[in-house]
């Protein structure tokens, strides 16, 4: 998946999902979050998301990119992500995620019966 900028994003998503399981997955999903995370606010803000984005080795990204980062995951309006919102949008940017999930859910479904 290309950006506008032209950085290839590779979505390795589904194999971490098979590798790790779902809650591995999320366990992983997690620390990416407390990566990224504003220590002060709790959130992803524009300014930390900047600050950490070489740890995604996303360092060229414009002011622009990281501000519409943020808008896109923001469900609640508070121009920052709890971790809730950056999972969520994780999953949104994954194309093999969003395909699976319904398999994935059926198999979380009958392993709980």
């Amino acid at each position: 998946m290309a950006s506008r900028n032209g950085i290839v994003f590779e979505d390795f998503f589904p194999a971490m999902v098979d590798k790790l399981g779902a809650e591995g997955f999320m366990k992983e999903l997690s620390n990416g979050f407390q990566l990224l995370v504003d220590e002060d606010r709790g959130l992803i803000t524009f300014e930390s998301l900047k600050r950490n984005s070489a740890l995604l080795g996303l360092q060229e990204m414009s002011d622009d990119e990281v501000k519409c980062m943020v808008r896109e995951g923001d469900l609640d309006g508070d121009g920052a992500l709890n971790e809730m919102e950056f999972c969520t949008l994780m999953f949104r940017l994954s194309p093999g995620l969003m395909m699976n999930s319904t398999k994935w859910l059926v198999e979380a479904i009958i392993s709980e019966m």
